[in-house]
Order: C-alpha cells, then sequence, then structure tokens
C-alpha cells in the first residue's frame, strides 16, 4: 500500500525539482496527502517518524534516479558523470524531444540547402538521390620532364616509410608501407606511368592531363580552399573545407601534376580544419575525405595523410549511436550530433549512404589499430542479412531505430547503388576472403536481374527502378556505374555464368552510351516508355553536370574486354567536354543536354576532378596504372588497396626469421 503511494508522489516531486519552482512549498503539499502526518512534521509518533524516515529515503532515491531515466536526462547526466564517461549527444540516444527538435531544424541550418555559412557543408554529388537541375544549383556541396617526376616522386615516396601497426583481424602483426608496397603484384604507377605505346592514345590522354590542370589551376586562383569552383563567376561555392583539394590529391598524383600535387599537400597540412562545427554527410566525408586521404596515403607513404585520415575518421564513429548501429546521414563533425535527412521518409537512413563505408572503414582498421570501424561496418552487414527483404531487394530506406524497411522503393541509381556496388568491391578489396560480402552481391545481383533489368522495344537492356512492385521504367545517369560493376565481379560468380554477366555489363554500358545525346553527354535520367529509347522526357532530367559514371564504366569495360569501342567512346566524351563544358575559367555543367546552345550551370564539381578526368586517364592508360589486380576504385574513385594478410603475415615471419 505505501509503495503505491510512493511512485507518483515522487515522480510529482521529481518534476517539481527538475523545473526548480517552489520546491519547499510543493514538497509540504506532497506530504499533506499522506493520512496522519503534519506540515511541519511535529508531533509524530515513533512508528509515524519511522514511516516518514522510510518515506523519505525512498523519495530522495526515486529524484535521483528520475535525474538519470527521465526523456530529457542526457543533460542532466552531465552534472553527475565526468567527461571521460558522456557519450556524444546524438539523436537516438537522447529523448524523443531531441529527435524532433533536429527533424524541424530549418533547412538553411541543415543540409537540405547551401544557403547556410558553416564551413563544413557537404552535399551528396556522387551516388545520391537525383533531384532537378534547380536543386543542383545549391549542391556542394603542362608538365615537367618525365625523369624529374621520377625523382619527384621517389623523394615524396622515401621521405615518408615510416612503420604503422595495424590489427590484421584476430593477429597482431605490425603494418609499414614497406611491407604493403612489396604485397602489390605491379607498381602502383606502372612500368613507365602507364604511358600506352600508341602515339594517338598518349595524345588523348596527355589531353586530359591538360584539361586536369586547366581545371585545377581556375580552382586555386579563383575558389582556393574553398569546396568547388564557380567558373562563370570566378568565385568559391560554399564551405572552406577544400572538397576539391582533397578530392583531387590522388588525381594530381597519378597525373604527374607534382607541383600542383604539393600545393594541395601543403593545404591539407596547414589548413584542412577537422574540427569545423559545421554539418556534413557522413557519406560524402566518408568516401571524399576519408576516401581521399586513404588513397594519397596508400600512393605516397605520407604519414600526414594517414594521421588525418584516421583523425576524421574518429568523428565519424557518433553518427553510429542508435539503437541499432545504422548510422543517421548527418553529422556535425564539432560536437558528435547526428540526425537523419529532412527529406528521408520518417527519419530513415539511406542504403547508399550506410551502405556505402565498407572499404574506407576496413582501411581505417588497417592503419589505426582499432577494430572499432570494422565492428561497425560489420554491425550494418549483419543486420541487413537477418531483416527480410522484398522480393530479395533492398529497399531505400531503413529505420536506424526499429531496423525495419521503411518502404519498398528499390533504385540501382540514386539512393541505392553504390551499396551493391561495396558489396563486390569487398569481396576482391580482402582479396576474394569475405565471403559474406560476395554472396550478399551475388543474392542481390540475381534479384536485380529477376525483378528490374528490363529490355525496351528498340532491343536495350536497362535497370529499371521498382516501387513496392510496380515497375518505374527511368534510368539514372547514377545506374549507369552498374555496367562497370558487373563486369568487374564476372569472373567470380557461378563460372558457367562469367559470359553472361560480362555480356549484361557490355549491354548495360551500351544503353547508357546510347543516353549521350547528339551533344555526346548524357541526361540526369532517362525512360524507356511511351515511345522513349534511353531519352530524357522531361525537362528537369535534361542537366549535365560532369558525371562520370557512364566514363567509369567505359574503363571498366575496356580493362576487361580491350573493345577499341570503349576508348573511342571515351574521346567523344572528351570532345563533347571540351567544346560545351569548358568555359573561360574551368569547366561547367550544362542545363540542357538537348541543345548545342549551351546554358552553363556555373559549377566545376570536385568529382570532376577525383572520377570523370581520372576514369578517362586511366581509360588511355596501360592497364597497370592502378592496376585491378591491386586496387579497388572507392565511390568517388579513391583507389584503395587489395588487403593481402597472408602477404604481409609471410614477410613478416621472413623478416623475424631473417632477424634471428
Amino acid at each position: 500500500m505505501l509503495h503505491f503511494q510512493l511512485s507518483p508522489l515522487a515522480f510529482f516531486y521529481a518534476s517539481v525539482d527538475v523545473h526548480g519552482t517552489a520546491t519547499q512549498v510543493k514538497l509540504s503539499m506532497v506530504f499533506r496527502k499522506l493520512p496522519g502526518v503534519s506540515a511541519s512534521g511535529m508531533g509524530l509518533r515513533l512508528s509515524q517518524k519511522f514511516m516518514f524516515l522510510l518515506f523519505l529515503s525512498g523519495l530522495v532515491t526515486l529524484c535521483f534516479g528520475a535525474l538519470f531515466f527521465l526523456p530529457d536526462s542526457v543533460r542532466l547526466k552531465r552534472i553527475f558523470l565526468s567527461k571521460t564517461e558522456i557519450q556524444p549527444v546524438t539523436v537516438g540516444s537522447g529523448s524523443e524531444n531531441d529527435v524532433r527538435e533536429h527533424l524541424k531544424r530549418p533547412k538553411d541550418q541543415g543540409m537540405t540547402s547551401a544557403k547556410g555559412e558553416a564551413g563544413i557543408k557537404l552535399k551528396s554529388q556522387s551516388r545520391k538521390p537525383p533531384v532537378s537541375y534547380e536543386a543542383t544549383e545549391v549542391r556542394l556541396a603542362g608538365g615537367k620532364a618525365q625523369e624529374d617526376l621520377n625523382l619527384s616522386r621517389s623523394k615524396t615516396e622515401s621521405a615518408s616509410e615510416k612503420v604503422t601497426s595495424s590489427n590484421h583481424g584476430a593477429n597482431s602483426d605490425t603494418f609499414s608501407y614497406k611491407k604493403f608496397r612489396r604485397c602489390l603484384f605491379k607498381p602502383p604507377l606502372g612500368r613507365d606511368n602507364g604511358r600506352p605505346v600508341d602515339p594517338q592514345t598518349n595524345e588523348r590522354r596527355e589531353k586530359v592531363r591538360e584539361m586536369m590542370k586547366f581545371a585545377w589551376d581556375n580552382y586555386k586562383r579563383y575558389a582556393w580552399g574553398k569546396n568547388e569552383l564557380r567558373p562563370l563567376t570566378r568565385n568559391g561555392h560554399i564551405g572552406n573545407i577544400g572538397a576539391s583539394i582533397v578530392d583531387s590529391l590522388d588525381t594530381l598524383y597519378i597525373m604527374g601534376l607534382m607541383d600542383e600535387y604539393n600545393d594541395a599537400k601543403e593545404w591539407v597540412k596547414t589548413s584542412l580544419d577537422l574540427n569545423s562545427n559545421g554539418e556534413a554527410s557522413l557519406f560524402e566525408v566518408n568516401i571524399r575525405y576519408v576516401g581521399g586521404l586513404l588513397s594519397a596515403y596508400y600512393l605516397t607513404g605520407e604519414e600526414l595523410f594517414k594521421n588525418k585520415a584516421v583523425e576524421l575518421g574518429e568523428k565519424l564513429l557518433p553518427a553510429f549511436n542508435t539503437p541499432t548501429g545504422i548510422p543517421r546521414g548527418v553529422i556535425n563533425l564539432g560536437s558528435g550530433t547526428s540526425w537523419s535527412w529532412g527529406w528521408a521518409s520518417a527519419g530513415s537512413s539511406i542504403l547508399a549512404e550506410f551502405g556505402t563505408l565498407h572499404l574506407e572503414f576496413v582501411h581505417l582498421t588497417e592503419l589505426s589499430s582499432n577494430p572499432v570501424y570494422t565492428e561497425k561496418v560489420m554491425n550494418i552487414r549483419k543486420l541487413l542479412n537477418k531483416i527480410e527483404k522484398p522480393h530479395g531487394l533492398y529497399p531505400n530506406f531503413l529505420s536506424p531505430v526499429s531496423g525495419n524497411w521503411v518502404q519498398h522503393h528499390v533504385s540501382i541509381g540514386g539512393l541505392g547503388d553504390s551499396f551493391y556496388e561495396y558489396l563486390i568491391k569487398s569481396y576482391l578489396m580482402s582479396d576474394k576472403t569475405d565471403d559474406d560480402a560476395k554472396k550478399m552481391y551475388y543474392t542481390a545481383l540475381e534479384a536485380i536481374e529477376a525483378n528490374l533489368v528490363q529490355k525496351s522495344p528498340g532491343g536495350l537492356t536497362y535497370m529499371a527502378e521498382w516501387r513496392g512492385g510496380i515497375l518505374d521504367h527511368k534510368m539514372g545517369h547514377l545506374a549507369c556505374f552498374s555496367g562497370g560493376m558487373i563486369g568487374i565481379g564476372a569472373d567470380d560468380g557461378a563460372p558457367e555464368k562469367r559470359q553472361h554477366y560480362l555480356d549484361l555489363a557490355a549491354e548495360i554500358t551500351h544503353t547508357c552510351h546510347e543516353s549521350y545525346t547528339p551533344t555526346k553527354l548524357g541526361p540526369e535520367a532517362f525512360r524507356f516508355d511511351s515511345g522513349a529509347e534511353a531519352t530524357a522526357t522531361r525537362l528537369s532530367d535534361r542537366y549535365y553536370i560532369l558525371r562520370p559514371e557512364v566514363i567509369e564504366s567505359y574503363m571498366y569495360m575496356w580493362r576487361l574486354t580491350h573493345d577499341p569501342k570503349y576508348r573511342e567512346w571515351g574521346w567523344e566524351a572528351v570532345e563533347a567536354l571540351e567544346q560545351h563544358c569548358r568555359v573561360e575559367s574551368g569547366f561547367s555543367g550544362i542545363r540542357d543536354v538537348y541543345t548545342t546552345s549551351v546554358s552553363h550551370d556555373n559549377m566545376q564539381q570536385s568529382f570532376f576532378l577525383s572520377e570523370t578526368l581520372k576514369y578517362l586517364y586511366l581509360l588511355f592508360s596501360d592497364d597497370d596504372l592502378l592496376s585491378l589486380e591491386d586496387w579497388v576504385f572507392n565511390t568517388e574513385a579513391h583507389p584503395l588497396p587489395i588487403i593481402r594478410n597472408s602477404c604481409l603475415q609471410d614477410d613478416a615471419t621472413q623478416e623475424k626469421t631473417a632477424s634471428e
């Protein structure tokens, strides 16, 4: 009976105490509700005093506990916990009021707009949701003698061969840059920096190199330190954390633009601020910054890049503080606070975002000896394996709270694309030991073939989108990466299906080439209904923002087949970029690919430097430049090495034996 009276009274008192008003008066009012107890507490019998003390002790205990268990208790915990015990406050770890507060934040404060003034405003641009052209307006967010180039590179590499420790799964072998380089089958830059023997191909490669230098020089002249260049107005676009600089590091290096590379390295050393109290896309920070820094480290051995990558990786971890471990899409790097995109269904996380972390996070574990990064991405995979998938397909929206699909929209383009890419690349990057990734990829590919792959009346093979069982006969430019993806996985499925996968990859790549219009540039999305054949039927789909996905598939298909048509198609794209996108001070996207009287969008995207020009350069280089035997490319085209633990372990054993 007494217990029944204490609980409501205790919580009433806790409520009074939290709000800090008239505590003593209201406490007396509480006591008056107990029969036989006066307000003053005087004149009590012994039994009454005992009951009073018992009640008071219970009241204090419950009030103290309420500080920790009431919904808004996170702030109160800080009063009692030491700094080392306080976890970063994230949506999902606090109250429902905290969740609502994040979801209702003004658009100009979040990632859904580029009008804020925070220094780190990154928007999804590569492998991202397709949007109208207008929306892209506010989105991110010469050479030297060959012997001098080789000398410059050798100095860079010899100055940076320092030992770093790494945790290779369950073993504790030491990882070092020297050992890593010895385990590569081929030098990263090939026997002659990938220079092709054929004069015409070499001339085309040099043209791509000149385009990169032109784009970089104008970025440096007019937008240095900003995320991207606006070439028409000759100024920078939003943010001061140099997305174009970090995205360009590896491209500059493999092209031998060493003065430019050194300028970029110096900026990273002196000006890259990883403590910006701004809001950023977890996905974009990972693929551009973490990926770019990791790639620069593995190519050059510069410890600076490794240290920056690991430091940034640590800042992304609070996004995973959710009930399921599925990270939320937006994070404040300064405070560690995270929340979901305002436009995402019911506060959900996006498949292509939380599914595009594996490659980089595994390498963060390799370089930091901290298994937490691999554990985070493996937890995501475990959840995806556990939940039911409609027709074997992966919908694009998943609740980070419940771990359930929010709705049944499936796309191999925006919102879904790079999740599938990272499955097959995780398998390849593991030196083909990650059987779970392999199984997930081929099972997903079978479901995609059964439900999404279609043939148009004109004989074009394409990837439709799936909306709860209803096909939308549309394919986005973003989905055109899938030709290359299916191609690089052709050798590792069922042997009898190898040629089938190569044929499918070639057919999809051909379809995407057909979408490249009389301007030889492709629209954001194209359709296959109402008589349309790979044509943008909506005005809002006609823009081209210097995207790389079609060219990416050309590069992979060239390396897999050496069919000369892929190089010819790539050269068509080079000529089109020169004719329609090159302006006086850089390169710009265009608003309508169906008219030769182009209107420019005034944006030189950072992925143009990281992906489009890099894939073109590789297309016109020999295959030993970043050989696919040694490297996989993340979804921002940053090369990451295949992890050959057996080689590193054998190398360590040999060194130990030699020392003994």
